[in-house]
């Protein structure tokens, strides 16, 4: 009989679960168009892109953020949130928690979303620093749709909602984070429900609103950190956001940490065509745009962040540019334990 050990057994469950998970990502996206809210500090905002993020740090972990899309531009996104996350201390930080809440507007509409994720996080080494998680989210979305921010033709027409008018759905997330010290990558499917739940649009004197809603969302995350010198150390990432629709897009990241305590890098947004979209126009303008990052730590457990965008498409012209602003606190487990630098 053949003996498995058990660090080829754990091998063989991380296969099968990527395997499983891979096949269940694409059995379910959608093939709408992309609308998910953009951040340029994902690096740091993990929880927004991946359910199975929640407990990387161990320590119980407050995120908080806002972000500014093109400033100037009428009706231009504003989108804020809060997060909370942490690994129970109990089985060795197998389980993972978290809670977050965001709120974001585009013009007449807005969405109210509260999520609660779960991960489960496999360690495959004695000490732990090298886990595989999985992870589930699940919460409500209230869509609002504001009638009289409209501007019509047509005071009279009846499809028009003379006030605001809300409706507030479930949702689920779903996804896969593997990290080591030295890098990690992430699988995973946002708005898992909006494919399948057919009363989360508007509906007003009979009228449906059913394309302003969300829809599902691939995302794919990958990132290093490479030591240069004693206090110089860097860290590429890549995110990659698909509906299998809309234009493919990827944010390319590099970020220099001086001293354990600044980081200072950029983001190129670009659209790549990976295939053929038969409902995408072939003249789409690839370019979006290029971002100036900067994080400070000013001790172990305090983290404030800027990020300026600098539109690289034709609406670079229409609006000011993109801020985004971020706080991140720390708080120490009072349980005594070692953990190698959580970078990412």
């Amino acid at each position: 009989m053949c003996m498995i050990k058990k660090h080829d057994m754990r091998k063989v469950v991380v296969f099968r679960c990527a395997m499983l998970l891979g096949v269940f990502f694409l059995a379910t996206t959608s093939t709408r168009a992309q609308q998910n809210i953009q951040f340029s500090q994902y690096v740091f905002n993990g929880l927004s892109v991946n359910p199975a993020y929640a407990g990387y740090k161990e320590d119980l972990y407050l995120n908080t953020f806002y972000r500014h899309q093109w400033v100037n531009f009428p009706g231009a996104p504003h989108t804020g949130g809060i997060s909370l996350d942490g690994a129970l201390n109990a089985n060795d930080g197998k389980v993972g928690l978290g809670l977050q809440v965001m709120y974001d507007k585009l013009g007449p509409q807005d969405a109210t979303s509260l999520y609660g994720n779960y991960s489960y996080r496999i360690p495959l080494d004695e000490e732990g620093n090298r886990r595989l998680c999985i992870g589930i989210a699940g919460g409500v979305t209230q869509y609002g749709l504001n009638g009289t921010a409209l501007v019509y033709n047509d005071p009279a027409d009846p499809a028009i909602p003379a006030a605001k008018i809300n409706t507030t759905v479930p949702d689920a997330r779903v996804g896969v984070y593997y990290f080591t010290p030295k890098y990690y990558i992430g699988l995973s499917v946002m708005d898992l429900f909006a494919l399948y739940t057919v009363n989360n649009g508007y509906s007003w004197k009979g009228y449906n609103y059913n394309t302003i809603r969300k829809t599902q969302h691939l995302y794919l995350t990958a990132g290093t950190i490479l030591n240069l010198s004693d206090d110089l150390k860097l860290k590429p990432s890549i995110l990659m956001k698909e509906d299998f629709k809309g234009p493919t897009n990827v944010d390319l990241t590099a970020f220099l940490l001086i001293a354990d305590k600044l980081w200072i890098g950029g983001s190129y947004r670009t659209g790549v065509k990976l295939w053929h979209k038969p409902a995408l126009a072939s003249d789409l303008e690839q370019l979006d745009a290029a971002s100036a990052i900067v994080e400070f730590f000013a001790n172990d457990r305090f983290r404030i962040g800027y990020s300026y965008d600098l539109t690289t498409s034709k609406m670079a012209s229409y609006q000011s540019g993109s801020h985004e602003i971020s706080l991140g606190i720390t708080f120490p487990s009072k349980k005594q334990r070692v953990l190698s630098p959580r970078y990412f």
